[in-house]
């Protein structure tokens, strides 16, 4: 690598990590975070690149290829390929290095927080503010406040580390994402066996003096929970085979709900 002298100070760094809160603010199914991701790097690209337009241009364009990667750990690879632009590395590595990296990044990102922290904390803050406690808010606010703010110290150590944190997310990538994963899938089958629930409140009458509960005569016989666990599956099924939207899922589960309810069935 060549030797140079860093051009930004860490309190401009700090502004790229900021900044990435952008990221998907004109996300599009043909080049996904690109937009963002080539806004994001605009000022500090257009301060290496200041004496050549030619070069700012090609660099932008590069910036606004198709990428998809964790919106939080996004400010690490940020200031990782930043390094190399400064260092007016070659352009085939640059881009190379990027494609390379914003997938296990998303691996690892999507393991840490969306399977697993998050998931843990929600599960834990909802448990306070069911028994009306304001003290579940105020935790998961802060642990999310946490998460923001992380995203400037991770553009900074991108920045540093430069060409040595290929090594580092190689050497740590398959093992975080793994334990991470099933940790996050231990969590969630505990918060769907918690908060999943599917009461069936319809009897069937035999006669005048009994009848028969469908949810604790019936479906509780074949398998206590057994409709939560059913739903759960098919929605994962669906998600899986991308035949329906999530938001599609949830607007069905919210008719169902309340169509159920109001018929006198759930």
């Amino acid at each position: 690598m060549k030797e140079s002298k860093k051009l930004f100070s860490k309190k401009e760094i700090r502004k790229l990590g900021l900044r990435s809160v952008l990221l998907q603010s004109c996300f599009n199914y043909e080049r996904m975070q690109g937009a963002g991701w080539a806004y994001t790097m605009m000022p500090f690209l257009k301060r290496i690149h200041k004496d050549d337009d030619e070069a700012f241009s090609v660099a932008m364009k590069d910036n606004m290829e198709f990428i998809n990667t964790n919106p939080t750990v996004a400010p690490f690879l940020m200031g990782f390929l930043l390094s190399l632009e400064e260092k007016k590395e070659d352009r085939t590595l640059i881009n190379s290095l990027k494609v390379a990296l914003f997938g296990p990044l998303a691996g690892i990102g999507d393991a840490l927080l969306w399977f697993t922290l998050l998931p843990i904390i929600a599960g834990i803050c909802a448990s306070f503010a069911s028994q009306g406690s304001v003290v579940g808010p105020i935790i998961f606010f802060i642990v999310y406040l946490g998460i923001f703010l992380s995203r400037m110290s991770l553009a900074g150590f991108g920045y540093e580390l430069g060409a040595k944190a290929i090594d580092k997310i190689k050497d740590s990538s398959k093992a975080l994402t793994k334990a991470a994963t099933t940790l996050g899938v231990t969590v969630i089958g505990a918060l769907i066996a918690t908060y999943v629930n599917i009461d069936v409140v319809s009897e069937i009458k035999i006669n005048e003096e009994h009848s028969i509960a469908l949810q604790a005569d019936f479906f509780d016989k074949i398998l206590p929970n057994i409709l939560p666990l059913g739903y759960t599956f098919l929605m994962y099924y669906l998600l899986k085979k991308k035949q329906v939207s999530p938001t599609v899922l949830i607007l069905v589960t919210f008719v169902l709900a309340i169509v159920g309810s109001l018929l006198g069935v759930l």
